[in-house]
């Protein structure tokens, strides 16, 4: 009797997962429920240009024939005031830097799969315009203050350009979701870490990455509201693209020559790290209320057990990272080969 009730269930499970898996293959194709949010995207689009204050490089770092005699000044004394920014923050700021360059990559993917002659790409074309931005107005501020040599700086991003950036996501627009979310989130932590680090040798640099970290948590908010539509209309494929982007996160410059010793470098500098990526994906499942989520289907009942063990996960990886740290020394052809070391 006891072995045909463990034989019954197994028929009555593998009944569901077959069943599950009919319906999830009856489902419309990705880019409809991606249409069906649209009018999502237009609110979300609207709330965003009322909530931001659109601000301009010069704004921040004057470059006109008509600056005043203070404004003059102030351009002249920033050299040295940079001097004592640690060349640990340097490289933080290179690669802040680095990343934003990176924007005709990210252009390009989500003008690949969310489409053209849509909300997607209009909200793709204003996003763009405003992360421009970034880059613009760091970039201003590096060669200006004398920060890097810039000769070889401009090779890293010249080759970080060339090298492309296309990452494992089987043409799937949900992970694109997923990751910007995830990304957005992290980038305004690196930013406004730099920035606070920074600003006790020199005060601009946290202005302007401040400016910068603001405009991340308000695309944050943008992507992060899409992907819980996302999860209303579609939650099993959602979480199930989710699951497969957030555990190893690619970051969007690791195609950039000697990223790892840099990323490294800013981990050890106490900037951004395993323990503040943790910290995004908790906020993100948080945010997205995937442990409120009701799955009525196998596979989201285990997507959503995946999601919600990723941190632990990451808690780990954290530990073992902590453990194998021994001392190190890195050095940059941007800062001149100085060394940096870490006990």
């Amino acid at each position: 009797m006891a072995l045909w009730r463990v034989r019954h269930r197994s028929v009555q499970e593998a009944q569901v997962i077959a069943t599950s898996t009919m319906q999830r293959a009856s489902l419309p194709p990705k880019a409809e429920f991606l249409s069906s949010l649209e009018p999502l995207v237009e609110r979300n689009m609207a709330r965003h240009i009322e909530q931001r204050k659109l601000w301009m490089p010069s704004d921040l770092l004057p470059a006109s024939e008509q600056m005043t005699a203070e404004q003059e000044r102030e351009l002249r004394e920033l050299p040295d005031r940079v001097r004592g920014i640690p060349d640990a923050v340097r490289v933080s700021l290179a690669l802040n830097l680095l990343t934003e360059e990176g924007l005709p990559h990210f252009h390009r993917l989500i003008a690949v799969y969310m489409g053209s002659g849509n909300a997607w790409a209009r909200w793709n074309f204003l996003w763009t315009a405003e992360e421009d931005r970034h880059g613009c107005v760091l970039h201003d501020y590096v060669r200006d203050t004398r920060l890097f040599d810039m000769k070889a700086f401009e090779h890293l991003q010249y080759h970080y350009l060339e090298a492309g950036f296309d990452p494992e996501w089987d043409n799937d627009p949900y992970k694109l979701l997923a990751y910007t979310s995830l990304q957005e989130r992290a980038t305004q932590a690196a930013h406004a870490n730099t920035g606070k680090l920074a600003s006790r040798h020199e005060p601009l640099i946290q202005r302007i990455l401040g400016h910068i970290a603001a405009d991340e948590a308000r695309h944050f908010q943008f992507y992060r509201d899409a992907f819980i539509g996302l999860l209303k209309v579609d939650p099993t494929r959602a979480m199930e693209s989710a699951v497969q982007v957030m555990p190893r996160l690619a970051m969007p410059g690791h195609n950039i020559t000697g990223f790892g010793d840099m990323a490294e470098v800013v981990y050890r500098a106490g900037i951004y790290g395993p323990r503040d990526y943790r910290r995004v994906v908790a906020e993100c499942l948080d945010s997205w209320g995937i442990a409120d989520l009701r799955p009525d289907d196998a596979a989201g009942r285990e997507a959503q057990q995946k999601l919600m063990e990723v941190p632990a996960r990451l808690d780990k990886l954290a530990d073992l990272l902590e453990r194998c740290t021994r001392s190190k020394s890195f050095s940059f052809d941007f800062i001149y080969q100085r060394g940096i070391a870490f006990d």
